[in-house]
C-alpha cells in the first residue's frame, strides 16, 4: 500500500509536528519536513504532498495570518480536518546556564509574543530573537555562547519541554505562557474536505459587496433566521485597495447538510467574493 505523504512545518519537534504526528497516529504515512506556511501550499498545488498540517489561530495571539491569505488563494485546497493543541511553552538553556546569565531569548514570533508577560517580569534586560521554528531556536541555542559584537552572549530558548531533551537543553522555567489557556488550532489541509459526521464545522472566506449600507447585517441575517450558530467571524484585508476586506467565518454543522447548504446558496447572491474553505469534523483537544 502507497504511503501518502503530509507535510508539516518543521523541523521536527515543532507543535506543528506534534500535530501531524497525532494525526498520523496508525496511519501508512509519511512525514516530510517543510520551512514555512508558504512552501506547503506550494508543494500541495504541485501534488508533491498528499496533504499538509499547518497552523490557523491560537488563543493568545489570534489567527496565523500566513494561512487564512494562502487559503484563499489557492483553488483546490482544503480543511479537512482540525486538531486542537494545547501549547505549553518553557524556558530551555544548555547545561550549566542560569537564569540570571541569560542575555537574549530566542524562539518563533508566537511563542515569544505567548510568553511575553514572562519575559517583561523575569527577563527585563534581555534582547529578544525571532526564529523560523521553536525547533531551529534549540538548534540555535544548543550550538553555543554566540559573539557577534565583541560581546558576551549567552542564549536561551523557549519551546517544548519533551524536545528540549534531543538538543541537549535543560528547563529553567516550565510552562511559561501568559495565560494558562494557551490553545493553537491547527488544520489538515487537502485536496477534499470530509463527509458529514452530525459533529462538523464549516469554514468559508467572504467579501461584501461595497457601498452598500448594511451589507454585513444582511450575511449575519442568513446565518441568524435559521439559528445557524457561528463560532468564529473576523475580516482581513483583501490586499487589493484600502478598505476592502475578507471575512472569515466558522459555523457549526456541515456543507452538505440542508440548512448550511440553504444559508450559504442565500449567502453567495449577497456577495461579492464567496468560496467554502472545508467542512470537517470538530476538533478533540490534544496536550503538548
Amino acid at each position: 500500500m502507497k504511503k501518502e505523504k503530509i507535510g508539516y512545518l518543521g523541523p521536527k519537534g515543532t507543535f506543528s509536528w506534534k500535530a501531524a504526528k497525532l494525526y498520523t497516529n496508525g496511519k501508512n504515512s509519511e512525514l516530510i519536513s517543510y520551512e514555512s506556511i508558504f512552501d506547503l501550499f506550494s508543494s500541495m498545488n504541485k501534488k508533491q504532498i498528499d496533504e499538509c498540517i499547518v497552523p490557523i489561530e491560537n488563543s493568545v495571539e489570534g489567527s496565523v495570518n500566513a494561512t487564512l491569505d494562502l487559503l484563499v488563494k489557492s483553488e483546490k485546497i482544503f480543511i479537512s480536518q482540525e486538531i486542537d493543541l494545547e501549547i505549553r511553552n518553557n524556558l530551555l538553556a544548555k547545561e550549566g546556564v542560569k537564569m540570571k546569565n541569560i542575555t537574549d531569548v530566542i524562539s518563533h514570533q508566537q511563542a515569544l509574543a505567548q510568553c511575553n508577560e514572562f519575559i517583561r517580569k523575569k527577563l527585563p534586560k534581555v534582547k529578544t530573537h525571532s526564529a523560523q521554528s521553536t525547533t531551529a531556536a534549540m538548534e540555535f541555542v544548543r550550538d553555543g555562547i554566540v559573539s557577534d559584537d565583541g560581546k558576551k552572549h549567552v542564549f536561551s530558548a523557549i519551546g517544548a519541554k519533551e524536545t528540549a531533551k534531543y538538543y541537549g537543553l535543560k528547563v529553567l522555567a516550565e510552562n511559561i505562557n501568559d495565560f494558562s489557556e494557551n490553545i493553537t488550532r491547527f488544520v489538515v489541509l487537502a485536496k477534499k474536505d470530509n463527509k458529514p459526521t452530525k459533529f462538523d464545522k464549516t469554514s468559508i472566506a467572504i467579501s461584501s459587496y461595497k457601498d452598500k449600507p448594511g451589507a454585513l447585517y444582511e450575511i449575519l441575517y442568513c446565518f441568524a433566521k435559521r439559528k445557524i450558530n457561528l463560532t468564529k467571524i473576523e475580516s482581513r484585508p483583501s490586499k487589493k485597495v484600502i478598505g476592502d476586506y475578507i471575512f472569515f467565518i466558522d459555523m457549526e454543522g456541515h456543507r452538505k447538510d440542508k440548512i448550511i447548504k440553504e444559508a450559504l446558496k442565500d449567502l453567495k447572491k449577497r456577495t461579492s467574493f464567496f468560496k467554502i474553505l472545508g467542512s470537517y469534523p470538530k476538533s478533540l483537544r490534544k496536550n503538548a
